[in-house]
């Protein structure tokens, strides 16, 4: 048994590389040779899970887009137009300042300065 457990610790340092300054050339190629069957294994193992992740993901995406689709066909337009006012509003988050250098600006206050009674509002600065 003590016999078998050397053999085998001697086999794992050669694996990981140590002690192989007294091997000879033909147990260094047995090595490579285990070395490289155990990378082809390692690879073979890590294809078949990213194909069965992919898979499981596009049976995800079927179940989402389907799952999409239904909840289109129940609110009908009220999705598109939310999503439409969603992209306007963050078109105006993006660009806040954008007309403010604009010198005829659209835009109207509620900021008067005077007595009440004087508020008129004037649209277009009197002419001379």
């Amino acid at each position: 048994m003590m016999k078998k457990i050397d053999l085998l610790e001697t086999s794992k340092r050669k694996l990981l590389g140590e002690g192989i300054g007294s091997c000879s050339i033909d147990e260094l190629q047995k090595i490579e040779q285990q070395l490289e069957k155990s990378v082809t294994k390692i690879r073979a193992k890590k294809t078949q899970i990213f194909r069965e992740q992919i898979e499981h993901l596009k049976e995800k995406e079927k179940a989402l887009v389907a799952e999409n689709l239904k909840l289109s066909e129940k609110y009908g337009n009220f999705s598109s137009q939310a999503a439409k006012k969603d992209q306007r509003e963050n078109i105006h988050e993006t660009e806040p300042y954008a007309d403010q250098s604009s010198p005829s600006s659209d835009v109207e206050t509620e900021l008067f300065i005077g007595l009440p009674e004087t508020r008129t509002r004037r649209i277009n600065p009197p002419k001379f």
